[in-house]
């Protein structure tokens, strides 16, 4: 049926939107009706109908959703930007957008052009729908209770200046992101001053910046999220009551690159995590009272490295399993708690077979110090000497911190559920 919309589509449309409950009249817009006449449906739609978009590219720009509506589409409405402006702008709370297609929102050095903006509503949900080459995909500013989910979201821009990020929280509250694929953006998803937000089951992959990267953002869960190939990781900033549990972080490879970086956080917890071949899997900066447990630390660069500003850090149960260096610091005192890991470059043995070693174990290696204060030394990481100045300090330490020990080291492989 031309210029609308096959019985199939109308059917997979319906299926799709059944749990928003549509409760009033279905306008149909199809691309033949130029942007003044579906801002004019939009216009004369009541509270609560229905704007369902059949199948077609719209070039629309700037259009502005001022009251409760859905808006649909069959999964090939194509809403385009032409590379200019933003595309939507919600203005009303308790708008629903669902199975279309944002393309082409315009690249911007002034403003945040986005496919979909979010201006100070609640309760509006964004779900399935595709986003493909947008400057901004989704932005929420001074928004609440919405939900952002199972969408795909891609963008192509080599350079970060020319990419915006993901998804974006500014100012908002207990926003949940859940189930969305996120690839090729500055940042695959950003909160800034948000609170109580919730962020589960996303992929971020190849972002050019981070997967993740939040600041000032206190009382959030980072749960079954995998961020992998992101140029810099994640970074978790200036926040306190953050948990992060069952994420994977893998591949995030670079002379500036974490799993995840961690600049003045406190009482937080980072549980059940799965690190592996990144260049660092922990960058701690300022943190204090911070619980490390039940992570797997796997073939990175670093494990763990520890600034001397990080205080009263619990590192407990976690595995370190073929890192380069499983914890360096700056410092040759300690004030952070390691007790009952596995590593597995201990090499001592339990006589009285409970499960621990006899004898603690010390994990940072005296070259990782001079690496630490300048890393063109790792120049040298292979060679001879090297490998004489660590066995000199396992046997007489003198510069690695004393105080750095794991009493407890476990001597098998502790059973993590890391979903790895």
């Amino acid at each position: 049926m031309k210029g609308g919309m096959s019985k199939t589509n109308w059917i997979a449309a319906v299926i799709f939107i059944i749990p928003v409950l549509i409760t009033g009249s279905i306008v149909k817009v199809n691309q033949k009706m130029g942007a003044a006449s579906i801002s004019e449906a939009i216009i004369k739609a009541g509270s609560g109908d229905t704007i369902f978009f059949s199948e077609g590219t719209y070039f629309l720009q700037e259009l502005v959703i001022p009251k409760k509506l859905v808006l649909i589409g069959s999964g090939k409405a194509v809403l385009d930007g032409n590379g200019k402006n933003q595309i939507l702008t919600i203005r009303s709370d308790s708008v629903v957008i669902s199975g279309l297609v944002f393309k082409h929102s315009g690249v911007s050095f002034i403003r945040e052009n986005s496919a979909v903006y979010l201006d100070s509503v609640k309760g509006c949900i964004v779900r399935g729908n595709n986003f493909t080459d947008n400057y901004f995909a989704v932005y929420l500013a001074r928004s609440s209770d919405c939900i952002i989910e199972n969408n795909k979201i891609e963008a192509s821009s080599r350079r970060e200046s020319l990419s915006g990020n993901g998804i974006h929280l500014w100012y908002c509250r207990n926003i949940s992101i859940s189930n969305n694929i996120i690839n090729g953006h500055r940042d695959g998803i950003y909160l800034e001053f948000a609170r109580e937000c919730g962020i589960f089951g996303n992929k971020a992959a190849g972002n050019l910046r981070y997967g993740l990267h939040f600041m000032f953002s206190d009382s959030c869960s980072y749960n079954q999220n995998s961020f992998t190939d992101n140029g810099a990781g994640v970074a978790v900033m200036y926040t306190k009551n953050v948990t992060m549990q069952q994420n994977k972080f893998i591949g995030n490879w670079g002379g500036a690159s974490y799993g995840i970086l961690l600049k003045d956080i406190s009482k937080s917890s980072i549980t059940q995590n799965y690190f592996y071949k990144n260049s660092c899997g922990i960058y701690v900066e300022g943190c204090a009272d911070v619980n490390v447990q039940n992570n797997d630390f796997i073939e990175n660069g670093w494990a763990v490295r520890l600034m001397a500003n990080s205080v009263n850090n619990l590192f407990n149960a976690n595995n370190f399993i073929g890192n380069t260096f499983d914890i360096s610091t700056n410092n040759i005192r300690n004030y952070n708690s390691f007790s009952g890991n596995y590593w597995s470059e201990y090499a001592g043995y339990d006589r009285n077979r409970d499960g621990y070693g006899d004898v603690g174990y010390r994990p940072v290696r005296l070259f990782s110090l001079i690496a630490e204060m300048n890393e063109m030394n790792l120049i040298l990481l292979r060679s001879f000497a090297v490998h004489l100045l660590d066995l000199a300090e396992k046997a007489f330490p003198l510069l690695t911190p004393e105080t750095l020990i794991d009493d407890f080291p476990k001597m098998r492989k502790i059973l993590n559920d890391t979903n790895n």
